[in-house]
This record gives structure tokens, sequence and C-alpha cells, in this order.
């Protein structure tokens, strides 16, 4: 049987404080559960640092572990007991120790089967197990029309939630509805936490956490640039040399936008305020985007007009070409 250093396996020193233990301990269980880690030792190590903190987490078990480690016991090295010291349970005696193996037989040798008083001798106590373990974080992907980024209105979202036993084995799967709001100015790829709606604790332990990833559908309209939306404007030729109303969609409605006279596609008009909102819940700016669409066909009087037209112009577009 080794001698196992409590204090080396979470990584911290003996004259750390409870804060400290119990964030190296939560770091550790994080690293090491047997549910997210791919690393082939995850679930001996995840069992080696609850035992640690089972130890160090309790006061009256760090201060006896404390009292035997005085006597010189090196990690991983033959235990060789202080003089005095009374066995409460040994290799073979306490069963590995709480719940039937969940402890090594070092714990066990020192703790017996339900703790106790190595040194006293007999009169054992009965031990308080650790805080519980945290439940599990939850990670979903939520997409939203860019609509929703302007409503009110909640959204209400399904998703699946892992549930486990006493002894923190995966038991299953249940499914959980929530109503959510929108932030203002939520942009794609933003994470939003909602905490304790992920998995429940074990023993008393705290919820996990809910962590939605945004990700704005594509508009069939629209296209986003920040906080700006931009909109094609498909404009006929007369449209754009003699001027026009057009009504253009915007997210909360139709907006009249003056077209003037002699306007060249690909130019870009400014409508403000009609964009998105950012966090302090003023909008972006809507663009819209002028492009002349000739129409699809022209008969031969159509075309005799275009040809008149080309020869009253005598307009030539490509004359940059030639400086």
């Amino acid at each position: 049987m080794d001698f196992k250093d409590y204090y080396k396996i979470l990584g911290v020193e003996p004259t750390a404080d409870e804060k400290a233990i119990k964030a190296a301990y939560r770091k550790l269980a994080r690293k090491y559960h047997p549910d997210v880690s791919k690393e082939r030792d995850a679930e001996d190590k995840f069992k080696e640092a609850n035992e640690a903190y089972e130890v160090l987490g309790d006061a009256q078990k760090r201060a006896e572990f404390d009292e035997i480690r005085k006597y010189g016991g090196q990690h991983g090295r033959p235990f060789q007991a202080p003089p005095g010291w009374q066995s409460r349970g040994g290799a073979g005696g306490a069963g590995g120790g709480f719940e039937g193996g969940d402890f090594s037989d070092f714990f066990s040798s020192i703790f017996g089967a339900r703790g106790g008083n190595p040194f006293g001798g007999g009169g054992g106590r009965q031990q308080q197990r650790s805080a519980g373990r945290r439940g599990q974080d939850v990670e979903l992907e939520l997409a939203i029309f860019l609509e929703e980024t302007l409503s009110k209105e909640s959204k209400q979202i399904s998703f699946q939630v892992p549930q486990t036993n006493a002894a923190g084995q995966r038991t299953g799967f249940t499914t959980k509805t929530l109503n959510v709001k929108i932030p203002a100015g939520v942009t794609d790829g933003e994470r939003i936490r909602l905490k304790g709606q992920g998995a429940p604790g074990v023993g008393g332990g705290a919820n996990g956490d809910l962590f939605l990833t945004v990700r704005m559908a594509p508009h069939p309209l629209f296209d986003v640039e920040g906080h700006d939306l931009i909109i094609t404007v498909p404009l006929a030729p007369w449209e754009a040399a003699l001027g026009t109303k057009v009504a253009v969609p915007t997210l909360t409605g139709k907006i009249n936008l003056t077209i003037r006279p002699d306007s060249q596609s690909g130019q870009r008009l400014r409508v403000p305020g009609m964009g998105l909102a950012n966090k302090n819940g003023e909008r972006g700016n809507l663009y819209a985007q002028l492009k002349v669409v000739m129409p699809p066909a022209s008969d031969a009087a159509t075309r005799e007009l275009w040809t008149q037209l080309s020869e009253k112009a005598a307009f030539d577009p490509r004359t940059q070409w030639s400086k």
C-alpha cells in the first residue's frame, strides 16, 4: 500500500486555504470527468481527485492526514505507519472505504469504512461527505431570425439534459423546455450563459449551466454587416434614369424610398435607425444598394427605342479604360 499525498494530487501547497483546495478540485474534476475526458486514465484520476478532496475538504480529516504526513510519507512510496498509529481498516479490512470501493486502501487504512480517529484507537466518529458534485454544463446552438433580435417576446427552446444517479453515473436524458429572452444586440457566434439550467448536481451539488451559441439564420433579403443591414433594390433602367419611389422591406415593415434621377447601379442609400439593435438598444442603419436590372426580353419596337436612346445619349460607359 502506497502513501498518497493528497496535496500533490490536487496540485496545491499544504498551506492552501479551503477556497484554493476547492478550486483545484473543481478544475481536476472537470478535466478528468469520464463523460468529457478522452484520456485513457481519466476515470482513475477523477476518483483520485475525489478522494483527495474528501480528505482536504473536511477540516477534521485534513488535520488527521497532516499528522500522518509529518512522519515523512512520500507520494507513491510504501506507507510506513507512524508510532502510536492504529489502523481503522487496513488494506483488507475496510473494503475500499465509502460506498463499497469508492476510495483507496490508503484512505481506508486511515479513516476506516466510516471514518474514525486513527490515533485514538476506537470510538470512531461519523464523517460527513464533502460537498456534492456540480452538474454537467450543456452546450446548445440557438438559431434565431433577424426579426427575433428586435422582438420583446421570449423564444421557447427544448433541449436534452443528462441525468445521473447518486454515484455520478449517467442514467439517461430528460427533455427540458425554457422560454429565453433574446438579449438586445446579440450577434452571430455570441455565447449566452443561463446559470443553473444545465444538468442537476449530485449529492446536493449545484446545477450545471446552459450555454447557448447564437447562430443567425440567413435572411432571404438582408445581408448583415455588424449592426447594419444591406438590402439590394432592383431598378428598371428608366427608374434609375428618371427617379421613382420604391416600397422597400425592413425588419418591421415597409418604407417608401425615394430614388433620385440619374441614380447609379451599386449606389448605396442610407436609412438610419432601421438596422439591428446594439447592446444599448440603439439600431444600426439600413443600406439600400441599387441594382439596375434589364428586362428579360424585348421586341423590335422596344429595341428601336433603345437604339434611339443610345444615339441621343451618346454615352460611353467605358471611357475610363482609355485613360
